[in-house]
């Protein structure tokens, strides 16, 4: 499949994904309160966190992998089965600690549900990268499609029947028993319970990096949700993170089909040895061209914008809306090298990249939420982003020079 073609199908992907979640906001959001959203926000930090602190960074490696997966399928899903149970064994311990942390009591019952889910996750055939490894994304269109077509109407139809934030936790639950059956159902090789301890410490050897920059990741896309549902609460948090993703969605969505279209074409050049370069610089060209109109048009446009997708309770969204819509264009920016980087397999420089970044977020997002509210911790990220952007385009220039 060629780079047109993968890109035509990992972006209708993106579009039908983003689309059906905006259905989803657009209905919950007029049902729910920004302060239920909040709950969740807070349930569903917790569950994504410990997932990056024990990511493991084996669908990585997989599809860098230039000889068959076959080698690699059992080890990896005992280790993703192993770290299910460790994770939700860590959120039922933590849980008390964390609605301390955030002053959410009304936190406790999300955050048990949610414990349910990478239990679930672990026993996922880790050959679905077949799909983005050997570039067949025309069938991870109809499988990823058919997954959250499935959690969107569930929770939706939750949302309406229960009035609470859990309907978010039960979509999640039930699509993920549904990405199990289907993994075994019409992916293979299929996985056995087989343990080699040479191949984890393969796996573990080479996934260290990612592992690292999955958790510096993580910090620099979330430290300020931790932030502000710290120091402002839940409310304030619910309005924070659908700002964010309002104002994100249309961004990333485009800049992240090009990196996942790109990062399993830039492996195997590399591993060709051709040339990167020209195909950089034009994916990066094309890439800004698309989102930068999004970025302007989030930014003067950002009360009805709001209206539109969440309702007039939102409206408190708006000003940190029209500020994180550059947020989205900067971060695209600083993210493009991050492709690159890891078909050479240098995850010490993607790590190193996001760890600059975490040191410009963190550095100013306390003052700035103090001073400023909503709005500082949304200046913040921006920062963050820029101090990027110089070490990203010194090490693509080191990579690509022929």
């Amino acid at each position: 499949m060629n780079l047109k073609s993968s890109l035509l199908w990992t972006g209708s992907l993106r579009i039908v994904t983003r689309g059906l979640t905006i259905i989803k906001t657009l209905i919950l959001a007029r049902i729910l309160t920004p302060a239920q959203f909040g709950i969740f926000g807070i349930a569903s930090l917790v569950l994504g966190f410990l997932e990056t602190m024990t990511e493991t960074g084996v669908n990585v490696i997989l599809i860098q992998e230039k000889g068959d997966i076959k080698n690699y399928i059992n080890t990896g899903w005992v280790v993703s089965i192993v770290r299910g149970f460790l994770i939700s064994s860590l959120i039922i311990f933590m849980s008390p600690f964390i609605i301390t942390f955030f002053n959410s009591l009304e936190s406790l019952y999300s955050l048990r549900l949610i414990s349910l889910i990478p239990i679930i996750r672990g026993f996922i055939n880790p050959a679905v990268v077949s799909y983005q490894k050997n570039l067949k994304f025309n069938s991870e269109f109809k499988f990823r499609g058919s997954l959250i077509l499935f959690e969107v109407v569930t929770t939706i139809l939750f949302g309406l029947i229960m009035r609470s934030e859990i309907a978010f936790v039960l979509g999640m639950i039930t699509s993920s028993f549904l990405e199990v059956v289907l993994s075994f159902a019409i992916i293979s090789p299929r996985p056995r319970l087989e343990f080699n301890f040479k191949k984890l410490k393969i796996l573990l050897s080479l996934g260290k990096w990612i592992t690292f920059a999955k958790i510096f990741d993580y910090l620099f896309s979330h430290g300020d949700d931790i932030v502000v549902g710290k120091l402002l609460g839940v409310y304030p948090l619910g309005i924070y993170q659908q700002a964010y993703k309002i104002s994100t969605l249309p961004i990333t969505e485009i800049s992240e089909t090009f990196q996942k279209v790109t990062f399993p074409l830039y492996s195997k050049m590399v591993a060709e040895n051709a040339s990167i370069k020209k195909i950089y610089l034009k994916t990066l060209l094309t890439t800004s061209l698309i989102i930068i109109p999004f970025g302007i048009v989030l930014y003067l446009f950002p009360k009805e914008i709001v209206i539109l997708i969440l309702g007039n309770q939102w409206l408190s969204a708006a000003p940190v809306l029209q500020v994180l819509a550059s947020f989205g264009v900067v971060k695209t920016i600083a993210n493009s090298s991050f492709p690159l980087l890891l078909a050479n397999k240098r995850q010490d420089l993607v790590m190193a990249l996001t760890l600059i970044g975490i040191i410009g977020l963190g550095t100013t997002i306390y003052p700035l939420v103090n001073i400023y509210g909503l709005v500082g911790a949304g200046i913040s990220t921006i920062i963050g982003s820029l101090v990027m952007i110089p070490p990203a385009f010194y090490w693509v220039r080191k990579l690509t020079n022929d």
